[in-house]
């Protein structure tokens, strides 16, 4: 039985909660929008986050199986809190440490609590996009062979835009000098689960790698995972960080939340990327004609040569050949089509999608572009 079914099956029961959280699901006095219901602590029958041993081990294993890693821990403090304690199992006070430049601000937060001496590796700009490029094996090689005493190399894979690095050939040089790789792919938590996506950093060679469930997958925000994919990690130590970084008094509305995700994706990921694959082919189809917008790796823009990869669920939309700022745009996008985007930028927005997008908001997307785009050039567009 999954959690939230465990857990809805204790709310209707006849068991008076003494024990916390303090709103003791009364719903007479509680806004029934929220999820007071199956809003629990660590009581009897439900297991500890910790030290699973029951209902949460299955959702450990679930996730390690379904991502092909050895083992799995759920974070309900998102990825920075996997990125910590990661970092933290595997370093000492003044040891040196490589990351990439454009990392998430969790690496250097790292550095600062553990006291850690880091050493960054800048990728290449993408002339055409302005977007950082794929970090490569050469540029961490040639970092590892000037710094030989860094045991601990992390990079972002694929990065907020998108941008996807070879981690199967930067695996084989960090193991080479006896280091351990950590993936920050929180933003990759949907690869490897087509034949038409990137795969997922687990199954490259990566010695730990943390995803974000709550990014591009059906999961409550917070949501996460760590997953240890090689022997050389220290399970114990990435364990005893996430006991002290981590909550003492993890929300079972937030496991429930991955674990309902996991039971998702064993049970209907075929039919769930396969029309996820339809909608962003179709989106690229409707995006081919766009003249002075563009969107990186969509339509007519082919894979970047600094660009290992590229993850197509990002939509990165540039305004650099236009008079338009990415803030023009998004202000737009939101005033006249509703649509809000994930982030923006100088010269381009993200706009993030997900295998809960539905065909019609790829349509009203592509539509708005086109007609943001004909307005740009002076003239009117013909649209669906």
């Amino acid at each position: 039985m999954m959690l939230y079914e465990r857990l809805k099956e204790y709310a209707v029961g006849d068991v008076y909660p003494m024990h916390m959280p303090g709103h003791k699901r009364n719903s007479r006095l509680l806004p029934p929008c929220l999820p007071w219901d199956i809003d629990i602590t660590e009581i009897h029958g439900f297991d500890d986050l910790h030290d699973p041993k029951g209902l949460l081990l299955e959702t450990a294993l679930l996730a390690a199986k379904l991502y092909g890693s050895d083992s799995a821990f759920p974070l309900i403090n998102g990825s920075t809190v996997g990125i910590l304690a990661s970092i933290g199992a595997h370093t000492n006070r003044g040891d040196r440490v490589l990351a990439v430049s454009n990392c998430h601000w969790s690496t250097p937060n790292a550095a600062e609590l553990f006291e850690l001496d880091m050493i960054y590796v800048t990728p290449e700009v993408d002339e055409a996009s302005g977007i950082s490029c794929s970090i490569t094996a050469t540029t961490v090689s040639a970092a590892l062979e000037s710094n030989p005493d860094i045991k601990l190399v992390i990079i972002t894979s694929p990065t907020y835009e998108g941008v996807i690095s070879d981690v199967a050939a930067i695996a084989e040089v960090v193991h080479s000098k006896g280091g351990i790789l950590l993936v920050d792919g929180a933003h990759g938590a949907h690869l490897g689960f087509s034949s038409d996506l990137p795969k997922n950093a687990v199954t490259l060679g990566a010695d730990i790698v943390v995803v974000s469930l709550h990014k591009t997958l059906p999961a409550l925000t917070q949501c996460s995972l760590l997953h240890v994919c090689r022997e050389r990690v220290d399970d114990a130590g990435i364990k005893r960080m996430l006991s002290i970084l981590q909550t003492s008094s993890p929300s079972y509305v937030l496991i429930a939340s991955i674990d309902h995700c996991l039971r998702l994706l064993d049970s209907d990921r075929d039919d769930l990327f396969r029309n996820y694959v339809r909608n962003l082919r179709n989106f690229d189809s409707l995006i081919k004609d766009l003249e002075k917008l563009s969107v990186l790796c969509h339509g007519i823009d082919p894979l970047h040569a600094g660009f290992f990869d590229f993850d197509p669920g990002k939509l990165v939309i540039s305004t650099k050949k236009t008079t338009l700022s990415g803030k023009i745009l998004a202000d737009t996008l939101r005033e006249d089509f509703k649509i809000e985007v994930e982030r923006v930028n100088i010269d381009h927005v993200i706009a993030m999608t997900s295998i809960c997008d539905e065909s019609e908001g790829f349509l009203r997307l592509a539509n708005a572009l086109c007609k943001i785009d004909a307005s740009i050039k002076g003239s009117s567009a013909q649209l669906s």
